[in-house]
């Protein structure tokens, strides 16, 4: 029998507002066998530290995906035709404990990895990033990572916790999950508790690109460095969405005046294109925070532009 790659569910056989609010209507499967890329929800918000509402995220972006259609039209991206890609759910978090939903967490991405099947992970807060790194790890050894966001996420403690949303790259560093010399942070920006909050990313080995060095101009350059500086090895991209201005993407939790813009989001994730991408995840969506469902809209369309820029797609050229 000829093999057939899985397909999202097209506007034709079923309309857009019916049917089964997978992402972007593809078949769903319990684990990862055969596939070589997966949809997987988070649903968590224990870690924030403003507003809760993320643990909606992973369901709301997927009924915002029905209008995604199989082919990227600006990049010719065609994934449907070179990858078999299924949603596997949700990881069930405990609502209760944070640290029990960590050890969930970093128990089914291990399971989700092991196979080399490549997660575009739904979130949920940005606390998911450390167990998601820790399965990495196991996995590929030390990862490289590009990492969109407003705030550095590399806080000691937060409220005397060490795991929260504003912790996860600190304790990635401290538990050796990261190739220091390789990870990226861009759009950082707004208001610190001290003047050096940044600096300790860059003594690391970090390097940073605080929004307004991204101001007003095309990211295009700025990736070319990004992929010689990854080169062939492992990469892992974290992508919060209030990495992006609030004027596009207000349903978060922690948002901050002054991000990046839409296309600058599309030049960011587009210019990954070659890099040995393992993983993503798009975190912070909280949909109470923005009644239209614009955020969880763009959401859908990261996560689908993320997935276009795994190895293995091909384009149509």
């Amino acid at each position: 029998m000829e093999f057939a790659f899985n397909q999202p569910q097209g506007g034709n056989d079923m309309p857009r507002f019916g049917g089964i609010a997978s992402m972007m209507r593809l078949p769903q499967q319990e684990d990862t066998s055969g596939l070589d890329a997966c949809f997987v929800g988070v649903p968590f918000d224990l870690g924030t530290s403003n507003r809760t509402g993320t643990r909606f995220g992973p369901r709301q972006i997927r009924a915002e995906s029905v209008l995604l259609r199989p082919y990227n039209m600006a990049t010719r991206a065609a994934p449907f035709d070179s990858l078999q890609i299924a949603d596997i759910g949700d990881v069930a978090s405990n609502p209760f404990n944070i640290h029990d939903s960590i050890q969930r967490i970093e128990a089914a991405y291990q399971q989700i990895v092991a196979n080399g099947c490549r997660p575009i992970t739904l979130g949920g807060d940005h606390t998911i990033a450390l167990p998601i790194l820790r399965a990495m790890h196991a996995k590929y050894g030390k990862v490289g990572v590009v990492h969109v966001d407003a705030h550095a996420d590399v806080n000691d403690t937060m409220f005397g916790e060490k795991i929260a949303h504003g912790t996860p790259f600190r304790r990635a560093v401290e538990e050796g999950l990261l190739d220091c010399q390789r990870v990226i942070q861009i759009g950082l920006r707004g208001t610190g508790y001290a003047a050096e909050d940044f600096d300790w990313c860059r003594q690391q080995g970090f390097r940073v690109v605080q929004a307004e060095e991204c101001w007003g101009k095309s990211l295009v350059g700025l990736m070319q460095q990004v992929r010689e500086m990854m080169g062939d090895r492992p990469v892992y991209l974290s992508f919060d969405i209030d990495g992006i201005d609030p004027a596009f993407a207000p349903g978060t939790g922690t948002p901050e005046i002054a991000g990046l813009t839409v296309p600058q989001a599309l030049e960011i994730i587009r210019g990954l294109r070659g890099v040995n991408l393992v993983g993503a995840d798009l975190v912070e969506v909280s949909p109470p925070y923005d009644p239209f469902g614009t955020t969880a809209l763009l959401g859908a369309n990261l996560a689908f532009e993320m997935l276009c820029v795994l190895p293995g797609v091909q384009y149509r050229d």
